[in-house]
C-alpha cells in the first residue's frame, strides 16, 4: 500500500456505527453539562449495614444522580468514564458534596459517604464547598466519609496521602472504593490513611458458592484487618452471601439485598427542606 492509500484511509469518514456512538456520547456530555448548570442533580442514598447485626445501619452512601430536562436519570455509566478527566467531573464531585453536606446538616444522626475523584483534590470550588460546610456545622466532619476509588487514588498517591492527612484534622474519614479491582500498588498502601475499604462487587457476588471469590475475598479482608480498616463488602445481593461474608470477618455489607439507592429514604424530607435553604 502506497502513501496516498495510507492518507486516504486516515482521512476516511468513520463507519456509521462509530459515528452514531460518538454523536450519542457528545449529546450525553452536553446534557450532563447543562444539567449541572441548571442544578438538576440529587443524591440517592443506599444503606451500609453491620454484618453482625444486619438490621442496623452503620452509614449510608450518597450516590450522585444527574437528570435530563424531563427528570429522567441519566445513567452514570453513559458519562462517568468520559468526564473523569474533564472539569465536568469536578463539577459532579462538587454537586455530590454540596448535597451530602446539606443532608448531614439536616439529619444530626446521619453518617454519610460521598464519592470524589482524586482529581478534585485542590479544585478550589470543591474545597470551598467543603470548608463552608464544615464551618456551618461543627459535627459534619466527624460524620462525613469521603470515598475515593482505588484507580483514582493510584493516580497520585502522594497527593492523596497529604490531602487525607490534612482533612483527618477535621474529623473526616476516608474509604477506598472498589478495593481489589486491580490498581493498588501495595508499596503505597501502608502510607494511606483509609479508615474503610470497600471490596469490589466482582468478588462478592455469589461468594457463598464460588470458591475463587471466597479465596480472594478472604485475602482482601485480611489486608484490611491488618491495617485496622473497617471492611465493607459491596454488591451483596442475597442472604447466603451476606451470611458467608459475616462469618468470614467482613464488618459491613452493602447491596440491593439490604436496600436499593433511594432519593427519598424515610429521613429524606428533612434533608430536602434543608437543601433548599
Amino acid at each position: 500500500m502506497d502513501d496516498a492509500q495510507d492518507r486516504a484511509l486516515l482521512q476516511a469518514p468513520p463507519d456509521p456505527l462509530t459515528a452514531a456512538v460518538a454523536e450519542r456520547d457528545r449529546n450525553t456530555l452536553a446534557m450532563v453539562d447543562q444539567a449541572l448548570r441548571d442544578g438538576r442533580t440529587m443524591l440517592a442514598y443506599q444503606p451500609v449495614v453491620l454484618a453482625a447485626d444486619q438490621s442496623r445501619v452503620a452509614f449510608h452512601e450518597g450516590m450522585i444522580r444527574v437528570m435530563d430536562p424531563t427528570g429522567r436519570v441519566i445513567p452514570a455509566r453513559e458519562f462517568m468514564g468520559a468526564v473523569e478527566t474533564r472539569e465536568t467531573g469536578r463539577l459532579i464531585d462538587c454537586a455530590a458534596l454540596r448535597h451530602g453536606l446539606a443532608a448531614l446538616a439536616a439529619v444530626p444522626d446521619l453518617r454519610l459517604a460521598v464519592n470524589m475523584s482524586a482529581r478534585s483534590i485542590g479544585y478550589s470550588r470543591w474545597m470551598k464547598i467543603l470548608r463552608e460546610g464544615l464551618r456551618r456545622d461543627g459535627t459534619v466532619g466527624e460524620r462525613l466519609i469521603l470515598e475515593i476509588t482505588e484507580s483514582s487514588a493510584m493516580l497520585m498517591p502522594d497527593v492523596v496521602t497529604a490531602f487525607m492527612d490534612e482533612l483527618h484534622g477535621e474529623g473526616i474519614s476516608f474509604a477506598l472504593d472498589d478495593f481489589g479491582a486491580g490498581y493498588t500498588a501495595f508499596r503505597y498502601f501502608r502510607d494511606f490513611f483509609f479508615e474503610v475499604i470497600k471490596i469490589d462487587g466482582q468478588f462478592v457476588r455469589n461468594v457463598a458458592s464460588n470458591p475463587d471469590n471466597q479465596v480472594l475475598t478472604r485475602a482482601l479482608t485480611s489486608i484490611g484487618k491488618h491495617f485496622d480498616m473497617l471492611v465493607v463488602a459491596e454488591s451483596v445481593e442475597c442472604q447466603a452471601d451476606a451470611d458467608w461474608l459475616a462469618a468470614n470477618g467482613v464488618d459491613c455489607l452493602q447491596g440491593y439485598h439490604f436496600g436499593a439507592p433511594m432519593v427519598q429514604p424515610n429521613w429524606f424530607p428533612v434533608a430536602k427542606r434543608a437543601a433548599r435553604l
